[in-house]
């Protein structure tokens, strides 16, 4: 499933995981990513070969065979006592851990902005062109989203550049070209190799810029390592018993961006809001777009076998397996749908509280991002609830028809008044 890729920020289908990178940032789709990516860099490959030692490589490249590496799990995904907490509680620690984050550098630093390279020979040109190819990736895979981040400070641009290209990356490894060829080790290596980056030791260049900005923004490993955990679940689980359980996929692949790219966005001085509540509001948005993304392509899903409903709603709805995959669209689907639907509008509905709160030069992108998405679930009422066969998408006519609508909102001021800190 694509992941959607959100808050921006925002990796899947619902195999959703490599189209619905480029969606939640940008919403241009792309199934070619690593085979231009591999020309490129090895392209800048022969003309630094005698200036750095990066290697130039599309990320599943190194990671199909077995290795030594340790099995690292998920704080949010411990196998042991699963059931005894819900999984918005499990989702809610992550939250409170990096919202601590960041308000501990907003307490030693005053603000987020970042300082200036400190320029060491030969290295100040390798990085900037590491944060330019992924200016160009996101250029090219998600001009929306790309033309908001143009707003932004030049810091924050290139390192929301970065996150964005990490994510899809990671998202292709399940849902790209070379998905057939992956395996838990190979994520296991994936994961050894973000560690590794977090450390300051980046594998290639566009490691390197994500290696840069996260030493100069207050992000935190674990949303990382949440996503690669959602990539794991798309190779072992089909099914989900329940809302609980999708809850807890749908922050893994996308959620997990919200968490991500606040840190490099920013609130907005003037903010009364908490830290967490804008956290939570992030998180929201990420929910909301991947619900939306498994709405729109139930069709598509079950022609892999794969079904991202929750198994007892369906159940109560009088609708089997075998009713999705034959595609009957009835009124009982119909009925079932419009439930959904509406879930997905509550989290729509959450997240648009938070996006006031961010620093202004941030928002548009975010409103954008918002409004387009929720025009998916217009369009899958448009089409009588036909997502069996009929793929709900926003025309570009509308697509242009909204930017100004989420320019506007982003221009308006945030509240003087606290935002609550409500959880889910």
């Amino acid at each position: 499933m694509s992941v959607a890729l959100l808050w921006v920020v925002s990796p899947t289908t619902t195999t959703t995981t490599t189209t619905d990178v480029s969606k939640c940032f940008g919403f241009i789709d792309s199934s070619k990513f690593f085979v231009k990516d591999r020309r490129l860099m090895l392209n800048g490959a022969a003309k630094k070969s005698r200036r750095q030692n990066w290697n130039y490589c599309s990320p599943d490249a190194d990671f199909r065979s077995g290795s030594n590496f340790p099995v690292t799990s998920s704080v949010v995904a411990s196998p042991a006592g699963e059931m005894a907490v819900s999984s918005e509680e499990k989702v809610y620690s992550v939250v409170l851990k990096q919202a601590a984050l960041v308000e501990k550098q907003l307490r030693s630093r005053g603000d987020l902005d970042v300082k200036p390279d400190i320029a060491i020979p030969g290295t100040l040109s390798l990085l900037s062109e590491a944060y330019d190819r992924c200016g160009e990736v996101c250029a090219e895979y998600a001009k929306t989203f790309y033309l908001g981040t143009l707003l932004m400070t030049p810091e924050r641009r290139r390192a929301i550049w970065a996150i964005y290209v990490w994510c899809r990356r990671t998202d292709e490894l399940v849902d790209g070209p070379n998905a057939s060829h992956i395996t838990p080790t190979a994520l296991d290596r994936w994961e050894a190799r973000l560690e590794d980056l977090f450390q300051g030791r980046p594998f290639d260049m566009l490691d390197a810029a994500v290696s840069d900005t996260v030493t100069k923004f207050p992000v935190d490993i674990q949303p990382f390592k949440d996503m690669i955990e959602g990539m794991r679940m798309d190779l072992r689980k089909s099914r989900y018993k329940n809302f609980d359980e999708l809850y807890l996929y749908c922050y893994y692949v996308a959620g997990t961006v919200g968490l991500m790219s606040v840190p490099v966005m920013g609130i907005a001085p003037e903010s009364q809001a908490t830290t967490e509540s804008v956290y939570n509001a992030a998180l929201a948005l990420g929910i909301a777009n991947q619900l939306t993304n498994i709405l729109r392509d139930v069709g598509e899903d079950a022609s892999r076998g794969r079904i991202y409903l929750p198994q007892d709603e369906l159940a109560l709805a009088g609708i089997s397996e075998d009713d999705i995959f034959a595609g009957r669209l009835t009124n009982k689907w119909r009925n079932f749908m419009k439930s959904q639907i509406k879930r997905a509008r509550m989290f729509f509905d959450e997240a648009e509280k938070g996006v006031t709160e961010l620093s202004a030069a941030s928002r548009w992108p975010v409103w954008a991002s918002l409004l387009l998405y929720r025009q998916i679930l217009d369009e899958i009422e448009a089409n009588d609830y036909n997502n069996f066969t009929r793929r709900a998408y926003v025309s570009k006519a509308k697509k242009l028809l909204a930017l100004p609508v989420a320019y506007t909102r982003s221009l308006i001021r945030p509240s003087r008044t606290a935002l609550a800190s409500n959880k889910m």
